[in-house]
C-alpha cells in the first residue's frame, strides 16, 4: 500500500493489501483473494483493536475492479478512515474474482460473506494488537455479504467472535429481476444489474448462453457495460440508459428458469443467523424492491434469527442513514442486548 501510504488517510493507520485463502460458496472450492487491512496507529485497548469486517457495494465484476488496486480503494477510502477514527481495524476484502485472478460471482453473497470472513483472519494474521472480537457492515452488494457472513460464521470461524452484522440496501434476494426483466418493468437501474449477473453466470457455465439473455443494446454495448476501468467506463452509463425494457430478457420460459434456478441458489437467507442483524434499506430504492428485501427478513425471522430493521420511507438506494447502523454496531460491541423485531 505504499501508495496509499502517501495519503492523508494513509499516514494515520497501518494498512496492507493481501492475498488470502478463503472458500467458493458455490462448490467449497479453496480460492485466493485480495483485500486490504488496516489499524489504528497506536497502542491497542485491553483485548486489541475490535474489528470491523466492511462489504463494499459494487465495483465491478472483472479483476481490475478491486478496490486494493486504487490509491483511494475505489472511493472506500472515507469509510475506512470513519471506522479507524473511531478506534477499529478494518478488513475490506475485494470478493472471489477483484483485485486477484478468478472468477467474481456477482451477486453470490455466500462466497462474498466468506471472504469477509476471511479478510478478519486475514487482518488478524498480517497485524498484532487485533481483537477477536468483530462485527461485519457492508452496504448493497456488501450488505448481503455481511448478512451471508453472519449465517455462515458460526461454523465457519468459531474461533472468532462475531458480535452483529449490518446489512445497508442488503442485496440479499435478487431472482425478483427474472419476473421484471420478462414483463419489460425492470427500473433503469436493474438492468445493469442484471447484466452484471449474466456476465458472471456466463463465465462461472460454459453451458450458459448469454444470447439467450441479451437483446439490442445490451447485446452492443455489452463489453462497455462490463467495464470499469479504461475509456469504457465513461461510455457505460449512457450505455446503461440506452437499454430497452425486455433488452435483459430471457428468450423462452425455459431460460427464465434456469436464471431464476441460479438467482435462487444465492439468496439469502440459507441458513439460521449466528449473531444479531440490523437490516436498513429504502422504500424508494430502485435497484432493489423493497418488497424482496422485506420477504427475506421474515424468512430470516423464521428461521429463528435475531433481526432488527427500519425502512426509512424517503430514501432510496445509496442514501440510507449511517447513523442508527452504527449506534446499533457499536451497541454489541459493548455487550448491549440487540431488540429482536421478530418477536
Amino acid at each position: 500500500m505504499e501508495a496509499l501510504s502517501r495519503t492523508n488517510f494513509g499516514r494515520s493507520v497501518r494498512s496492507a493489501r493481501v492475498l488470502y485463502r478463503s472458500t467458493s460458496g458455490d462448490d467449497g472450492a479453496p480460492t485466493v483473494v485480495s483485500g486490504t487491512v488496516f489499524t489504528p496507529v497506536g497502542d491497542p485497548p485491553p483485548g486489541g483493536w475490535p474489528v470491523v469486517s466492511y462489504g463494499h457495494g459494487t465495483t465491478g465484476w472483472q479483476e481490475d475492479c478491486g478496490p486494493s488496486l486504487s490509491v483511494s480503494l475505489l472511493g472506500q477510502d472515507l469509510v475506512v478512515d470513519g471506522f479507524t477514527k473511531r478506534g477499529y481495524a478494518v478488513a475490506m476484502a475485494d470478493y472471489q474474482g477483484l483485485g486477484s485472478p478468478g472468477v467474481h460471482p456477482y451477486s453470490d453473497a455466500r462466497t462474498a460473506g466468506f471472504n469477509m470472513i476471511d479478510a478478519v483472519r486475514a487482518l488478524r494474521a498480517t497485524f498484532p494488537g487485533v481483537s477477536e472480537r468483530w462485527a461485519a457492515l457492508g452496504g448493497s452488494q456488501g450488505g448481503g455479504a455481511a448478512w451471508s457472513a453472519d449465517e455462515q460464521a458460526s461454523t465457519y470461524a468459531p474461533e472468532l467472535n462475531l458480535v452483529g452484522a449490518v446489512g445497508l440496501s442488503p442485496a440479499a434476494d435478487v431472482k425478483g429481476l427474472v419476473d421484471k426483466a420478462v414483463a419489460g418493468t425492470l427500473t433503469d437501474d436493474q438492468g445493469p444489474v442484471l447484466q452484471a449477473i449474466l456476465f458472471s453466470l456466463a463465465r462461472l457455465h460454459q453451458d450458459f448462453n448469454l444470447d439467450d439473455y441479451r437483446h439490442g443494446a445490451a447485446k452492443q454495448y455489452w463489453d462497455v457495460l462490463a467495464s470499469c476501468s479504461g475509456p469504457d467506463v465513461h461510455a457505460r452509463t449512457a450505455a446503461g440508459k440506452a437499454l430497452g425494457p425486455r433488452d435483459l430478457a430471457p428468450s423462452s420460459p425455459e431460460a427464465a428458469d434456469r436464471l431464476r434456478s441460479y438467482l435462487a441458489k444465492w439468496a439469502l437467507p440459507q441458513r439460521k443467523l449466528s449473531a444479531p442483524l440490523y437490516v436498513a434499506f429504502g422504500a424508494r430504492d430502485t435497484y432493489i424492491d423493497p418488497a424482496w428485501t422485506i420477504a427475506a427478513i421474515k424468512r430470516a425471522c423464521a428461521l429463528g434469527g435475531n433481526v432488527s430493521w427500519n425502512e426509512d420511507p424517503k430514501a432510496g438506494h445509496g442514501d440510507i442513514d449511517w447513523a442508527g447502523a452504527l449506534d446499533w454496531m457499536n451497541d454489541r460491541f459493548e455487550g448491549r442486548p440487540a431488540v429482536n423485531e421478530c418477536s
